[in-house]
């Protein structure tokens, strides 16, 4: 039997400033660190101890890892970071006050390119402040100009199957720190939801989410691991 902990990144400073952030690199919060660390010392305090990691390019994401593999004694384990399991591509909502759209652009439009499964929100225009196209983490990718949850589902499940699945066949204990759209990705797969349902669930900051696999399989549901 292994384990597989998925981790969304603990609050971000535009979290807390209800921006649209996506594939724009900014850092926790003091509140967001102190998330992370905590999801580390559940994991020592429940004897979940991963043995291998992967995580996106973004410090956010990396940060909640590093801050919680410390907090449980595992620094020291093989860690892959990889775009794939970036946050989705909010186009040109990136950097805009979730408030503020709402008021330009009406409740209901803004709900549909948040939540639909899978209408994009417009464009980021080229040579936009947010424009990632000259970062250098990103050379030799296409990088999106915008993404639905579908489109994001599409990059994060092959990466899934060709990079994780494996270890997990081979017993490791794998923690996965990430966002909460390429996480519903995830959970959306291994839990069988609907495309009309996935787009209702939320990932809350910080809180481990636990799948247990036999081989390949996942066996029973995910559960959160302070309930465990």
């Amino acid at each position: 039997m292994s384990k597989l902990i998925l981790v969304r990144h603990g609050q971000s400073e535009w979290n807390l400033a209800n921006r649209f952030t996506g594939w724009w690199d900014v850092d926790l919060t003091e509140k967001g660190e102190t998330e992370a660390r905590q999801a580390g010392e559940l994991m020592l305090a429940k004897g979940v101890l991963p043995t291998l990691a992967f995580t996106s390019v973004q410090k956010r994401a990396i940060k909640t890892l590093n801050l919680a593999l410390e907090a449980c004694g595992r620094l020291w384990i093989p860690v892959t970071r990889d775009w794939h399991l970036n946050e989705r591509h909010y186009g040109g909502l990136t950097g805009l006050n979730k408030q503020e759209t709402r008021d330009k652009h009406g409740d209901e439009q803004v709900h549909i390119w948040r939540r639909s499964f899978d209408i994009p929100p417009p464009e980021l225009e080229q040579g936009s402040e947010f424009d990632l196209s000259d970062d250098p983490r990103y050379a030799g990718i296409d990088v999106p100009r915008t993404e639905s949850l579908k489109l994001t589902i599409e990059r994060v499940l092959p990466y899934w199957e060709e990079a994780i699945l494996p270890q997990l066949g081979k017993g490791e204990t794998v923690i996965i720190s990430a966002h909460g759209n390429s996480l519903r990705a995830l959970v959306k797969h291994l839990s069988n939801i609907s495309d009309d349902e996935i787009t209702g669930l939320e990932i809350p900051t910080g809180q481990p989410i636990i799948y247990e696999f036999d081989g390949t399989q996942v066996t029973g549901e995910r559960y959160y691991l302070k309930d465990s």
